[in-house]
């Protein structure tokens, strides 16, 4: 059987980068597996562990740092710890799925350059951050100051895109979705 190939999605929050990565997931023609993160934090009363995230507690994710588990992790707040599995991803590798990551800029970086023959690197950019900024205000979720953080946050990761394999500039939303098709059904068919 082939070994499946990664596909990692990045970008500032509201850059529309989860509704690429759902768009493609339900294209069964691509053999696309989500990764799941493991994450520290507490369960929301919405998500289920092992579909949302693989919650473990401080001190377990603090013995997979330890034992070299992840193939990424961060420590976003104090003990509140993100990361990917490298047994989750390798699991699915060698089922012949290819690994979709829905992932913040560093930890995507990251995961590239563990997998530097073996791994798409997309970076999604909004068309402006003033676009941006009306992307999030339109969602009504979160209030100024935490939409200010996310800006400050987006122009940073900004900085970051050059260093992906490629850039799509969602200013169009069905234009920008033929176009993740159209390359990651190149990339998983090329052959290495």
């Amino acid at each position: 059987m082939k070994k499946g190939k990664l596909i990692i999605f990045s970008a500032p929050s509201g850059s529309g980068k989860t509704t690429l990565v759902h768009y493609l997931l339900d294209k069964p023609e691509l053999n696309l597996a989500f990764s799941i993160s493991a994450t520290s934090r507490q369960k929301r009363p919405n998500e289920t562990d092992g579909k949302d995230y693989y919650f473990i507690s401080p001190e377990s994710f603090k013995e997979k740092i330890k034992k070299n588990e992840f193939i990424e992790w961060e420590e976003v707040y104090k003990n509140n710890y993100y990361g990917t599995l490298k047994s989750e991803v390798e699991n699915l590798l060698n089922k012949g799925k290819n690994v979709i990551f829905d992932i913040d800029v560093k930890g995507g970086l990251n995961i590239k350059k563990q997998y530097p023959d073996n791994s798409l690197a997309v970076f999604v950019k909004p068309p402006s951050i003033n676009e941006l900024k009306k992307r999030l205000e339109g969602r009504q979720t979160e209030t100024p100051e935490k939409i200010a953080m996310r800006i400050a946050k987006a122009n940073e990761e900004i900085q970051y895109s050059k260093k992906f394999d490629v850039i799509i500039i969602n200013d169009n939303l069905e234009k920008a979705k033929k176009e993740v098709y159209r390359l990651v059904k190149k990339f998983i068919n090329e052959s290495r």
